[in-house]
């Protein structure tokens, strides 16, 4: 056994800071890797086949992916032009839509939360709502973006759980409340991926691959906010960490 901590990966958004391009990623989820999966997290630039992915795969032990205030581009799933001034990141789009389906086949473990759930559900197939709140049937998933962080990332909805589901596994509860702050949904699940859990509406909230060979799981909310005060946060990150440990001690 190895007593070093697993290296996890987090694909990075590509956005301007002045005239030039940075390669970023938020630090709530390095601090989730690091408090709640006690795993080193290492941000990943989005340069898309200079990374030769095989080589990237092959060092790492896990990867993030994470939220992002861009969306994926709707041709990737055959869908709509967006509506004009929709933020995009096409070099992260790049990267991380052909890693997702090499690092799962690899088992790799796959943990995607927010944009990263959507971004698995793309690679494997699937489709999008761009803006859910405008369909017929779904509630209104936005934030308030004029209110305080607190209050933008607090309790917003139930989901409800799958009985048999790996996430059922981790809480106390057929049902757990999450935070809310998404435009975008699944519209069509993609291919082998199971429901992991449902939002009241019924809009998909999470899923899981279901023939992956290791941990491959994505949330729609944000479990990395405040995860060491939330119980079931704390218990996904805990169990993607040991994911993430039993691959390094592989290799």
């Amino acid at each position: 056994m190895t007593s070093a901590r697993p290296l996890i990966g987090l694909p990075a958004d590509r956005r301007f800071v002045g005239a030039q391009p940075f390669h970023m990623a938020a630090e709530k989820y390095a601090r989730a890797l690091l408090d709640a999966a006690d795993a080193l997290p290492l941000v990943i630039p989005s340069l898309a086949e200079e990374l030769r992915v095989d080589e990237l795969l092959e060092r790492l032990d896990g990867l993030l992916f994470t939220g992002s205030p861009s969306n994926v581009e709707p041709h990737h799933y055959e869908g709509p032009p967006s509506v004009p001034g929709t933020l995009h990141d096409p070099a992260r789009d790049a990267t991380t839509l052909p890693l997702i389906r090499k690092a799962v086949a690899r088992g790799v473990p796959v943990l995607g939360i927010c944009r990263g759930f959507q971004e698995v559900n793309v690679a494997f197939g699937g489709s999008l709502h761009q803006r859910v709140h405008e369909v017929p049937g779904y509630l209104d998933h936005r934030d308030d973006e004029s209110q305080p962080l607190e209050v933008q990332y607090g309790p917003a909805h139930e989901v409800t759980l799958e009985p048999d589901g790996l996430l059922r596994g981790l809480a106390d509860s057929a049902r757990v409340c999450v935070n809310s702050l998404h435009w975008q949904g699944i519209d069509r699940l993609g291919e082998g991926l199971l429901v992991e859990a449902r939002a009241p509406d019924g809009l998909i909230e999470a899923f899981r691959v279901g023939q992956a060979p290791g941990f491959a799981v994505a949330v729609q909310w944000h479990p990395e906010w405040k995860v060491m005060s939330n119980p079931f946060s704390r218990a996904l990150f805990a169990a993607f960490g040991a994911a993430c440990r039993q691959r390094a001690d592989r290799r």
